[in-house]
Order: C-alpha cells, then sequence, then structure tokens
C-alpha cells in the first residue's frame, strides 16, 4: 500500500484509467478472437464483412494509447492476411 498522499493519489488515479481503457481493450481482443473462429471455420463472407470493424476498433485502440501504434498495425495485418488466406482457398 502506498505511504504518501501522493503514491495513494497516483493509485486512484491509475484505477481510474486502467477502468477507463478496460472496455476498449476488451473489446478488441474479443472482435479479434471472433475473426479468428470465423477465419479458422472458413467462414469467408462473415469475416470479410468483420474486418473493416476490426480495423476501426483496433485503430481506436491505438488512439487512445492502449496499444502501441505499431501493435495495432501488426494486429491490422495479421487480420487482413486472415482474410486473404480465406480468400485465396477458394
Amino acid at each position: 500500500m502506498p505511504l504518501t498522499s501522493s503514491a495513494i493519489k497516483a493509485m486512484r488515479q491509475s484505477t481510474v484509467k486502467r477502468e477507463a481503457r478496460r472496455p476498449f481493450k476488451t473489446r478488441m481482443k474479443s472482435v479479434l478472437r471472433e475473426l479468428t473462429d470465423l477465419a479458422k471455420a472458413g467462414k469467408k463472407e462473415e469475416a470479410k464483412k468483420l474486418l473493416p470493424m476490426v480495423n476501426k476498433i483496433v485503430d481506436t485502440a491505438a488512439k487512445k494509447r492502449i496499444v502501441h501504434w505499431k501493435n495495432a498495425a501488426h494486429k491490422k495485418s495479421h487480420a487482413a492476411s486472415l482474410v486473404a488466406g480465406l480468400e485465396a482457398k477458394k
């Protein structure tokens, strides 16, 4: 436990910030998992429709500094390659 008043305030602030960021990170992870599951199931059309939403959510997380912008680029690239791989298997 923090002892000084400034450490107590910093802990309080970090808790509030963590709770504010949590929905964005959870949503990003959920939609990426959903896309991965669709790709594994071979559902091309559903995965293709989900890709713009994945990009939007990952970009929002990067904009809010929840993930690093290079990490966001990696996630978007991976998602696009999953969908492209499905298209190649026609």
